[in-house]
């Protein structure tokens, strides 16, 4: 397999897992301005936060970008999904603000 290909199935994995956790991102949203918290929303609010533990583990790196890394020598914040530049770039301000927001709304529900 080429490095092309490998950095290409890379991406692909990248952006649907970037997908679901957006996804998920919404549901808690949802859950906090609605005020309809359930156990989904529990359990979507701790995936967020696993996956922010898994990013500190690796210096604010997702574990698929340090290998998407061996395969390209691209500088752009989206060397490693396929996303606009800019999102890329500010993608955990954007998503972590939703969160902490949905959260909040969540918490203020109870």
């Amino acid at each position: 397999m080429t490095d092309r290909t490998k950095l290409v199935m890379i991406k692909t994995i990248h952006t649907i897992i970037w997908g679901v956790f957006v996804s998920v991102i919404m549901y808690v949203l949802w859950s906090g301005i609605s005020g309809q918290v359930t156990a989904y929303s529990w359990m979507a609010a701790g995936a967020v936060l696993l996956e922010g533990l898994t990013l500190a583990i690796f210096n604010g790196r997702c574990p698929l970008t340090i290998m998407a890394r061996r395969y390209t020598s691209a500088t752009g914040d989206n060397f490693d999904i396929y996303l606009p530049n800019w999102l890329a770039r500010y993608n955990k301000l954007i998503f972590t603000t939703i969160f902490v927001i949905g959260l909040a709304g969540m918490l203020f529900h109870l």
